[in-house]
């Protein structure tokens, strides 16, 4: 279980994210099986694999809303549902958290609201409005209903009111499902553009392998594990492989061949 009083101060050297034999049980089911990895300060990490796989369970492990985990881990330096941890952590599910009878500015203004709350703030919160939607390339659509907007444009609003806190860590979960290729590079784009100006650290989820490319690290998730964790080119080269996707694959097939073989030896 996750212990509040172990929090501790949290270094500018060391990772965003830290787990050790990280385990979710859900009903008779274990989602998550002993993972153990870091993610790096200030980059973009990449969680991918087959839908299925228990990424949404670990984004929601990292955030503290999910129940049943055991063993550390660690986010900005405090155990991951530290009360402290939330206005430092932003989190876009994978439906878009947004009114549609609201205009993308009243969305805002609510959500900013909420965040900091008393008259006093109000200049304050005005301003935070106007940055996050100006983040998000969304000024010629501050006006218009979210209920109006294209898939692609509300899941940039979402992403608007994570970014109203200027948070450490921006969890994103399959932020570009569905989204055309046009779409899906902006949105890589302003990812990109928020990790090198802001100095955050994304950590962001996808079963789209070719995204891997547009990453600084990866996670390769399958069944409940991490196969792997490394920069897109260290396991180009460990595995001989022209492509992520290629990569992925190989290490699914020598997983398979080391289950096989330790079944064989029982």
């Amino acid at each position: 279980m996750m212990n509040y009083s172990s929090a501790r101060s949290d270094p500018p050297d060391d990772p965003a994210i830290r787990a050790e034999t990280l385990n979710v049980v859900r009903g008779t089911r274990q989602v998550l099986r002993d993972l153990d990895f870091t993610v790096p300060r200030g980059q973009i990490t990449g969680l991918l694999g087959p839908s299925g796989c228990g990424k949404s369970t670990l984004m929601r492990a990292i955030v503290g809303t999910q129940a049943k985990v055991t063993g550390t881990l660690d986010v900005l330096g405090h155990p991951a549902g530290h009360p402290t941890l939330r206005t430092r952590i932003g989190y876009v599910t994978q439906a878009p958290s947004v009114y549609d009878d609201l205009t993308v500015r009243q969305n805002l203004a609510y959500f900013a609201a909420i965040l900091d709350p008393g008259h006093a703030a109000t200049d304050r919160r005005h301003e935070n409005v106007t940055r996050a939607i100006t983040d998000v390339d969304l000024t010629s659509h501050a006006d218009a209903l979210a209920g109006n907007l294209s898939g692609g444009q509300r899941s940039r609003v979402s992403l608007a009111v994570t970014l109203l806190g200027t948070p450490e860590l921006l969890v994103l979960d399959e932020p570009t499902v569905g989204l055309d290729p046009v779409l899906r590079r902006d949105l890589w784009n302003l990812f990109h553009d928020i990790a090198a100006s802001r100095g955050a650290t994304l950590l962001i989820s996808s079963h789209v392998m070719d995204e891997a490319e547009r990453c600084h690290r990866l996670l390769l998730m399958r069944e409940g594990r991490i196969l792997a964790d490394d920069t897109p080119d260290a396991l180009r080269t460990r595995t001989h492989s022209e492509t992520v996707e290629a990569a992925f694959l190989h290490l699914v097939d020598e997983a398979t061949a080391a289950a096989r073989a330790k079944e064989t030896t029982r």
